[in-house]
């Protein structure tokens, strides 16, 4: 006996059951105990941030990342799955100054880094129960108590390791860039966190007057005209460039005369007074008056001599402007490049803080946004403004704090991207070249993001900002000297053979207190530490202290066989992997990657907390279970890279078409096959194989291969959102057509071969489709395997988990047979297309079909299974034509779309291919559809190409595929109708069965009442059918309405009851 499926328990409720299980048994760990250590399987868990509660984006790529390693467990791998967590960095840096009330790096000095850092650490895994907690519920296996911190000293160790051997390579270096900075966290950011922030917002669009300084004719008592979006950085003006070969106007206007491009001069000018033109050329080299002479005494004469002269690039644009561009060398990259190129020098008037200095005293303590409006104002009293506006533009802002960047020249530290890195075979080529080169060994799943989004990033790649000028962090082991001599710190022993000093802790507070005398100097440490993002991508190397401890398991398992995280991961973790793994091993991180989309709220907006405009995850897993939340978002787009839009219905929609009919088949088979082994009606024993030659079972065994072989090919290549549909399809062959045709086979008393067969078919089935189903369901998968299995054999496996993942039985395939119900389903949903078209219900029984079959193949299929389809469409009678058209008036348009994707030159000639396809006869139609085609100079068109129009006369309805071409009469009988009330009480009987909780091999007695003729009449004539469909024993007739349930069928009015017999 099986034990009985509770129909009144939730799916909520079965899960917490299984989890409880899991827990007792240990499965987990005999799930790992059970895999030979010489099966390996690598898979690498980013690690994430346990400041914040985990959301649907986590969820997403939580359940990808327990779906294949639960898959290959299954196929004889042992899957470690440590868990890991982010601890430095900004987010909780962030969080710390808040709960303080720190303002900024000063106030974070004052306090004491030590101190800070200390709170730091005592608030880094402040969410870890909820993340553990929702893990679990998840259905997610993963280990815990193995996992590792980024703040641990071991990870540590192994990021100054890593750091070091970059090092040694010669990819380090120390200088001046510009760095995207956010003021709001004194630190400058990397470029790919600089792209997480882009938004729009307004800025000072400023048009500036510089008088040039000539004795010329033509440039005396003129002025350039200089626009900028960065008022702020005026006072770092060290000179204009123009573009010399471009074309400028001197535009007089109001007595005043101004030099501007000759291509934006109407874009300042309505009626421009154009009284002399020049090349930017001849502007090169002239002095012109600067706006500010505070920064003179910043620079060295040689350089200052240099200062408020044009000079030419080639990057001058005239898309908007005025061709004269202001630069600053301290703020911009072009501005930097002409800088160093000049030797102009920098002046930097802004602290950590991006707050001006007493450098400006005029606006010293004002953020540099914020003394915009000031500036604006002070130079438009100097007279040298010449127009103001508002300009609205993509900015980035900072991903922590939403502040607007700004760019400046910062010393930092930096890892070369094209740097020469050489091999151990002796193969010398740049860093981003192996990048480029291994990455075209990874499977990327969806492929196209190889060779497009991160393939292009790779190609675009530029010298990595190592370092942030914060305190939370694993500190950069470089020990400076006042000569700008440089020792790097691969080990604590290395650190401690050259201080003396043996540390147990390598963050700042404790690091920084150590010096280095050697040769007579002494090295103090540089006071940064990593982007954290760095240690990120330390992660195969450090969670596992390598190569101090672990060397032989780390370089056995690398690269890894499997990593996903989102979209955005492609600028982040993944870069970041591959970048060190290319720059330690000239090999790439990992094998494969599952790359998902981002999930949104249902209206496709961002999801808001503030908002409130998606469901608490956890709620929501006690609403509706975690495998259904699962199945959602791995049955969508979001496997491809794309957008999901997350919906509640969605998920309850997978509970209702997935879930309950595969556990409503588990209740009916375990039900019926209790009831006969109770009764002795049963020679069956589970476990037992039954050789069935009912073509059904055959069938179904087929499909079930079918699915295993699909499963395998597609896991193999990590395409899930190939995986998924497949599993729900096979499903829905179990229990939509299975089950159905299969019901009268349990319910018959006789104990036969052919019951045996269906119970042992079933079995099997369900049994496989648990296993099948465990990494995509793991809990559901569980109780069906527990029912089935487990709970009836102690010597099977303690978890579906631990069972071997099944293998297609090539024995059991039979392709035929599998294209031949599946011609039959396809035209039994032709025809549930036809009524559900025209109004017609299903219990409507229908009085004949008409059938032409596109094939030989076809028409025996429809000959042979024509009992099948009349019962599954309600319709009496089939009849068979050999020409559509004594059927049909058959008439034909071009396919547009079709005939497009066939290539450019049908997309060219796409007038004439119309024309050709709108003059078909049906005679030339009919021989496209026997495989004929249309020859034109550029090619061939075939029935593919065409959108065929069928037209029947009145009262019938017509649908047609590739296999058949199929009419329904539709004109309904007084008899017709009886039977459809008839069917009606079926349907009202059945349910009365579920309220009352009848088992399903439960036999009734039923008592009806009606004053209807109608409804009389039709319980005379389909009496048996009625009994037979209910496992009615029984059907009586009442005086009166009394104590009956008040009802009707298709509008006939009856009242009635049910009692187990």
């Amino acid at each position: 006996m099986f034990r009985e499926v509770k129909k009144e328990e939730t799916f909520p409720q079965i899960e917490e059951r299984v989890l409880g299980l899991w827990d007792k048994d240990e499965s987990f760990k005999k799930s790992l105990d059970s895999r030979p250590e010489t099966e390996p399987y690598t898979f690498y868990d980013g690690p994430p941030f346990a400041t914040g509660l985990p959301h649907y984006g986590h969820l997403l790529a939580g359940t990808i990342k327990d779906i294949v390693p639960r898959y290959w467990t299954m196929k004889g791998k042992k899957v470690p799955r440590g868990f890991g967590w982010d601890c430095h960095g900004l987010p909780i840096e962030s969080l710390v100054q808040n709960e303080l009330g720190l303002a900024g790096v000063a106030e974070i000095q004052k306090l004491g880094v030590d101190k800070f850092n200390e709170t730091c650490r005592s608030k880094v895994l402040k969410y870890t129960s909820e993340w553990k907690k929702t893990v679990r519920r998840m259905g997610r296996w993963v280990d815990f108590d193995k996992g590792y911190k980024t703040m641990d000293k071991n990870f540590m160790e192994s990021v100054w390791w890593v750091f070091k051997q970059c090092f040694d390579k010669g990819l380090i270096y120390q200088g001046y860039r510009i760095q995207p900075y956010s003021p709001a966290l004194a630190t400058p950011l990397s470029n790919f966190e600089t792209n997480q922030g882009y938004k729009d917002r307004q800025d000072p669009s400023l048009t500036l007057i510089f008088p040039i300084n000539s004795n010329e004719p033509k440039f005396k008592d003129t002025s350039i005209l200089v626009w900028t979006t960065t008022p702020w950085t005026l006072y770092s003006n060290f000179c204009i460039v123009v573009g010399p070969d471009m074309d400028y106007n001197l535009v007089e206007q109001d007595g005043k005369k101004y030099w501007i491009a000759a291509s934006r001069t109407a874009a300042y000018f309505k009626n421009p007074n154009i009284v002399d033109t020049c090349k930017g050329s001849e502007l090169v080299g002239k002095d012109y008056e600067p706006l500010s002479r505070i920064s003179d005494a910043f620079v060295t004469p040689d350089q200052l001599s240099r200062h408020y002269k044009i000079y030419p690039a080639d990057y001058v644009s005239t898309e908007d402007g005025t061709g004269a561009v202001h630069t600053a060398p301290s703020f911009g990259e072009e501005d930097f490049q002409k800088g160093a190129e000049l030797d102009l020098g920098l002046f930097d008037p802004l602290d950590t803080e991006g707050k001006f200095t007493d450098k400006v005293p005029m606006w010293k303590g004002l953020g540099a946004k914020e003394a915009d409006k000031e500036i604006i104002r002070y130079f438009k009293e100097q007279g040298r403004v010449f127009k103001q506006d508002v300009i609205v533009h993509s900015y980035p802002h900072c991903w922590r704090t939403g502040v607007p960047l700004i760019y400046r020249a910062l010393k930092t530290w930096f890892l070369k991207i094209d740097a020469p890195v050489t091999s151990k075979d002796g193969v010398t080529k740049t860093l981003k070249e192996w990048m480029v080169e291994n990455n075209q060994t990874v499977n990327w799943v969806p492929d196209h993001i190889k060779n497009g989004r991160f393939g292009k990033w790779l190609e675009g790649a530029r010298d990595w900002n190592l370092s942030r000028n914060r305190f939370w962090g694993t500190p950069i082991p470089v020990w400076l000297s006042d000569d700008g001599d440089m020792i790097a710190v691969g080990s604590i022993e290395e650190l401690q053979q050259l201080t003396g000093v043996k540390l147990d802790d390598l963050h700042k507070h404790f690091v920084d207190k150590l010096t280095i005398e050697k040769n007579g100097k002494v090295y103090r440490r540089t006071p940064e530490v990593f982007d954290c993002w760095f240690e990120s991508g330390s992660m195969p190397y450090a969670s596992r202290h390598y190569p101090f401890e672990n060397k032989e398991l780390v370089e056995r398992s690398f690269p890894a066989d499997f990593i996903a995280e989102g979209l955005d991961q492609t600028r982040g973790w993944f870069y970041t992997l591959t970048v060190l793994s290319n720059a330690l091993f000239q090999k790439p991180a990992f094998k494969n990657v599952i790359v998902n989309g981002i999930i949104l709220a249902e209206d496709g907006s961002k999801m808001s907390k503030s908002k409130r405009n998606y469901p608490d995850p956890n709620d929501l897993i006690e609403r509706t279970g975690a495998d259904a939340i699962r199945l959602f978002m791995i049955n969508s787009a979001a496997l491809k890279a794309e957008d999901l839009r997350f919906s509640e219905e969605g998920v309850k929609g997978i509970v209702k078409q997935v879930m309950l009919p595969l556990w409503n088949a588990v209740a009916f088979f375990v039900s019926n096959h209790n009831a006969d082994a109770a009764k002795g009606q049963l020679n069956w024993k589970p476990g037992q194989e039954v050789k069935s030659d009912n073509e059904l079972d055959r069938w179904m065994l087929a499909t079930l291969q079918d699915l295993a072989a699909k499963v395998e090919v597609e896991m193999k290549a990590y395409r899930l959102y190939n995986v998924v549909p497949a599993v729900i399809a096979a499903v829905d062959d179990l229990t939509n057509w299975y089950v159905r045709r299969s019901r009268r086979r349990f319910w018959k008393s006789e104990n036969d071969g052919d019951k045996n067969a269906a119970y042992a078919t079933m079995y099997k089935v369900l049994v496989d489709f648990s296993k099948i189903l465990a990494p995509f369901l793991p809990l559901l998968a569980e109780e069906i395997y527990q029912i089935l299995v487990r709970e009836v054999d102690a010597n099977a496996p303690v978890s579906v988990h631990l069972c071997e993942f099944p293998s297609a039985d090539k024995s059991l395939m039979d392709e035929k047979l599998v294209e031949r119900i599946a011609m039959v389903r396809g035209m039994v949903e032709m025809g549930r297309v036809i009524r559900a078209t025209n109004n017609v219900k299903n219990r409507m029984p229908i009085a004949s079909m008409t059938v032409v079959a596109h094939g030989t193949e076809e028409k025996n299929v429809a000959e042979t299974m024509k009992d099948l389809i009349l019962e599954e469409l309600n319709v009496r009678e089939m009849k068979f034509l050999e020409d559509e058209t004594k059927l049909v008036q058959l008439s034909a348009k071009p396919n547009f779309l079709a005939i497009k994707a066939k290539g450019p030159d049908y997309a060219k000639n796409m007038k004439v291919i119309s024309a050709k396809l709108n003059s078909l006869s049906v005679d030339e139609i009919k021989a496209l559809q026997a495989g004929e085609t249309i020859k034109f100079e550029f090619g061939e068109v075939g029935a593919d190409c065409l959108m065929l129009n069928r037209i029947v006369a009145d009262g019938m309805a017509v649908e047609a595929n590739q296999h058949f071409t199929v009419a329904l009469d539709l004109k309904i009988t007084d008899e017709l109708r009886r039977a459809c009330v008839a069917r009606e009480l079926v349907n009202r009987i059945q349910n009365r069965r579920k309220d009352q909780n009848y088992a399903i091999s439960d036999k009734i007695e039923v008592t009806l009442f009606s004053a209807s003729d109608v409804f009389k009449q039709a319980v005379a004539e389909n009496e048996a059918y009625i009994a037979g469909e209910t496992q009615a024993v029984k059907i009586a007739w009442a005086a009166v309405a009394d104590g009956l349930e008040a009802n009707d069928a298709d509008g006939e009015a009856f009242a009635f009851t049910t009692v187990k017999a």
